[in-house]
């Protein structure tokens, strides 16, 4: 497998990882700027990286998604290689306002979500985010495999708002260590409309990824890699030498981005 191929990482961060159970040292190691996440993805031929800002997000409850979603289209303005999330945290109306507009411009990809780091229940927020999203014709990113954010809890959402592409992050992600949520999810949706990607560290399991391909196929697989908290080339590495055909690998790294995230975007923009 050509390990230059342009990739599409449709998860990454940049700025200051601050979560207050976590060693100084590991914060340190899993911050980055945007200049470095640029330039640790062009090194190991991830053309584009879709970004959020851990400003927006951490630390926990008291992220500032506003302030970070103006640092992050300041970002990909000056680096070519990245693209935008915009955050939209439900209990903040301003970030609903602020997302319509950046959502219009062409280096905005699609809302990113966390109810996690936000701390609400999806089950609570779903129909005002979905609702929001189908209006906005975007994609949607969240977190998965915690108590807010269960995958099977954002399935109601995914069928009610059957326009809206919803990305489950964190193929592997679980309670119990339960490898399976975000494929039974998948399954168990009926508007065809559902994803993941490899945003988390269990994608480094043997056979998580190709078990995945043979449930799903290759087709409900999106290239993450949660950078800066995880090491870029590490998860790329893990689809290049996958058990799994040169043609799904394509499609892991590239293709399903292309086609699922700036077709919306060309919708979108034109509409």
């Amino acid at each position: 497998m050509n390990s230059n191929i342009h990739a599409i990482d449709v998860h990454g961060h940049f700025g200051q990882y601050d979560h207050q159970h976590t060693d100084p040292h590991v914060c340190r190691f899993m911050s980055a700027s945007a200049d470095e996440v640029h330039q640790r993805a062009l090194a190991c031929g991830i053309g584009t990286t879709i970004v959020s800002p851990l400003r927006g997000l951490l630390p926990r409850f008291h992220g500032r998604a506003y302030e970070g979603n103006i640092d992050t289209q300041q970002a990909v303005d000056v680096h070519p290689g990245l693209r935008q999330w915009v955050i939209i945290d439900p209990r903040d109306a301003r970030t609903f306002d602020q997302a319509a507009t950046m959502l219009a411009g062409p280096r905005c990809m699609g809302i990113k979500i966390h109810p996690e780091e936000h701390g609400y229940p999806i089950r609570e927020y779903g129909d005002a985010l979905f609702g929001f999203a189908a209006e906005h014709h975007a994609v949607v990113l969240t977190h998965s495999g915690e108590e807010n954010s269960l995958p099977a809890d954002f399935i109601p959402f995914a069928d009610r708002y059957p326009q809206v592409v919803l990305i489950l992050a964190h193929l592997g992600h679980g309670p119990e260590q339960d490898p399976t949520h975000q494929v039974r999810a998948i399954q168990q949706s009926r508007a065809g409309n559902v994803y993941t990607d490899t945003s988390s560290s269990a994608s480094i399991l043997p056979n998580l990824i190709e078990w995945a391909v043979q449930e799903i196929g290759c087709e409900r697989l999106l290239f993450g890699t949660d950078t800066p908290l995880y090491y870029a080339a590490n998860q790329k590495a893990r689809i290049d030498f996958a058990d799994i055909t040169d043609d799904e690998k394509l499609s892991i790294l590239s293709g399903n981005a292309l086609r699922v995230i700036e077709k919306l975007q060309v919708t979108n923009a034109s509409s």
